[in-house]
């Protein structure tokens, strides 16, 4: 429970600052969602951890419904405000891992850039399956981390350091695992390495000065083939940006 608080407290804090993050607002992720799903106008979808409700933007006006839902109400509320042009949004406060909907109430369900906060993403999953139509689509888009334990702990223990809340970016491997226990098939499927301007990352969760230095030096100071994997950008001694992997997968439920 108080890793849950401790999501709420984080997002509720800079819940406007993820409306406006070029980092969710933007990317060639959400245009392809739209392509891959190819939403018909008779579909109801839900976004889990909706954050700034940019994939809700993007389908709402291909679909028949949208429902956003989010653990953190002023996250939430943040989104609410920002879909009120849509009038086939509607808002509902929710835990990922329990989510208050019927079996079988959606034909698609989104999650994107969310699911490393979650302490039980099997039970995440589990949840999507339920609440998902058969022959529905889920589309996941988060970022992972790499099957080599090193890099990904690197990974792990910087996101930690700089967001309480974040749990653990999960390899490819772990989440395929996942879907097909919950008899998840894969369509399609994409990686790609996601540059995040260092500034704008740490201060969306940071405002302390001292405690983004240490991540700071943590992440100059890293070994070389470290820096090459997330493809650090410095100069003159300062982090300009670097790239996460970020995965995005199209299923189907059986």
């Amino acid at each position: 429970m108080n890793t849950k608080r401790n999501v709420q407290e984080q997002f509720g804090k800079h819940a406007n600052r993820y409306v406006t993050s070029t980092t969710h607002a933007t990317g060639e992720d959400l245009q392809k969602m739209v392509e891959w799903l190819q939403p018909q106008k008779i579909e109801k979808v839900l976004d889990i951890a909706t954050g700034g409700g940019h994939v809700a933007h993007a389908l709402a006006p291909h679909v028949k419904s949208i429902v956003v839902s989010d653990l953190t109400k002023p996250m939430l509320q943040a989104a609410a405000n920002f879909l009120e042009t849509h009038d086939n949004v509607d808002a509902v406060l929710a835990d990922a891992e329990e989510l208050p909907f019927l079996d079988e109430s959606f034909d698609i369900v989104t999650c994107r850039i969310a699911a490393h906060h979650f302490p039980n993403p099997d039970r995440f999953i589990q949840e999507v399956a339920r609440v998902l139509k058969a022959g529905g689509a889920f589309v996941l888009i988060d970022n992972v981390s790499s099957e080599h334990h090193k890099v990904a702990d690197f990974y792990n223990t910087f996101e930690k350091k700089r967001d309480c809340s974040h749990q653990r970016a999960l390899p490819i491997s772990e989440w395929k695992t996942l879907m097909n226990h919950s008899h998840f098939q894969i369509q399609k499927q994409s990686l790609r390495k996601k540059t995040l301007p260092y500034h704008e990352w740490v201060s969306r969760m940071i405002e302390d000065e001292i405690e983004r230095e240490e991540i700071h030096q943590m992440m100059v100071g890293a070994e070389q083939e470290i820096k090459e994997y997330f493809q650090m950008k410095v100069k003159e001694n300062r982090l300009l940006s670097f790239a996460i992997d970020e995965w995005m997968v199209l299923c189907t439920k059986e």
